[in-house]
């Protein structure tokens, strides 16, 4: 592909004269995350969870048993709560939630890194499995803009059908709609890329040098999930503890320096444990007073790490009788990261583009 490739519409040159324009061909790479709300007030936060929670990829439940206790009981109370949490960690400055704003930098510096080395002909976008911008309309606009070849690349370092496979579902649906339809991959989970492994352990060492005390534990806490859904061929689990033993080997370290754990625990259902909130206060009652938490499933700093990690979970340590608790922020816009992130495209597009 040329790099000087233009993206203008034109009449093919032998084409008659009512010829619709055609637009130059493209490729895409577009990115997804799992989405944010629109705002933290009650209407927005309710129209966002219930998309999600109507998900039955995250919540299996039959439709008949399920949508009474979502629409009359959780959504009724739960906007609220979420709501407040939201407007806790919201970035005021930019009207949005941090998810998004690091999901704009991520893909700045992407769009930037593939133009770099493929010319413009590249076209990056990202979407939202949840909330906006939609997937579909980010597949709309890119395929009106000439991307005749689109890779997908979830961001989740794991693979789990409650995040990778309902971001492939969006993606597949909104193919579904095109007349004219592109071709297109979905790029695997990333959870042992060597890359990503260094770039996590790179965040890690930088932590630590900044600390004048060191943490006796870290405790690499992923996102929980019913255990059911293990026992059911999800690999989620699986590709966490591997993604923790790589990071433990590449930090040179024992087994008894680093803890996996599992978080925001939902329903009544066993999840995936130990649980997060749980281990973490134990660890202060058995007299550790200093511990670091990474969240190595997270691509970017959310709800989930900057208010649950650094607030309940910090809680939980603190109340139980720990002194010191060290938060280390998602890789997120990190130039590790997008490198790592980029060796993912580039394998993606293989065959795609020299």
């Amino acid at each position: 592909m040329d790099a000087s490739t233009s993206s203008a519409a034109a009449r093919p040159a032998h084409a008659p004269a009512d010829h619709p324009a055609v637009t130059r061909p493209k490729i895409g790479v577009l990115i997804a995350n799992l989405g944010t709300p629109d705002n933290y007030d009650y209407w927005s936060m309710r129209r966002y969870l219930n998309e999600f929670l109507s998900d039955k990829r995250v919540i299996d439940y039959p439709s008949w048993k399920w949508q009474p206790i979502l629409q009359a009981i959780v959504l009724t109370k739960r906007p609220f709560s979420s709501g407040a949490n939201y407007k806790s960690i919201w970035n005021h400055d930019l009207g949005e939630s941090p998810l998004m704003t690091i999901t704009k930098a991520q893909t700045a510096k992407l769009r930037a890194a593939c133009e770099a080395r493929w010319g413009a002909g590249v076209q990056v976008e990202f979407c939202m499995r949840y909330g906006n911008p939609s997937t579909q309309s980010v597949v709309d606009r890119m395929v009106k803009a000439g991307c005749e070849k689109i890779l997908f690349l979830p961001l989740y370092p794991q693979y789990a059908g409650a995040t990778s496979a309902t971001a492939n579902d969006a993606f597949f649906r909104a193919l579904m709609k095109q007349k004219r339809q592109p071709a297109a991959r979905t790029a695997p989970e990333y959870f042992a890329s060597p890359r990503y492994i260094d770039a996590l352990a790179g965040s890690v060492e930088r932590a630590f040098a900044a600390l004048d005390d060191q943490p006796a534990k870290l405790v690499a806490s992923y996102h929980g999930m019913p255990k059911r859904y293990l026992m059911e061929g999800d690999p989620y689990h699986c590709q966490c503890q591997k993604t923790s033993r790589l990071l433990r080997e590449r930090l040179g370290w024992g087994p008894e320096r680093i803890d996996t754990t599992f978080q925001s625990v939902f329903g009544p259902e066993e999840w995936l444990r130990p649980y997060t909130v749980e281990h973490v206060a134990e660890l202060a009652k058995q007299g550790v007073k200093h511990i670091a938490v990474i969240s190595p499933a997270f691509s970017a700093d959310c709800i989930e790490t900057l208010e649950e990690i650094n607030g309940e979970i910090r809680e939980a340590f603190e109340h139980a009788g720990g002194e010191r608790f060290t938060y280390i922020p998602c890789l997120n816009d990190d130039d590790a990261h997008i490198a790592a992130l980029m060796e993912e495209i580039a394998q993606g597009l293989a065959g795609w583009i020299a």
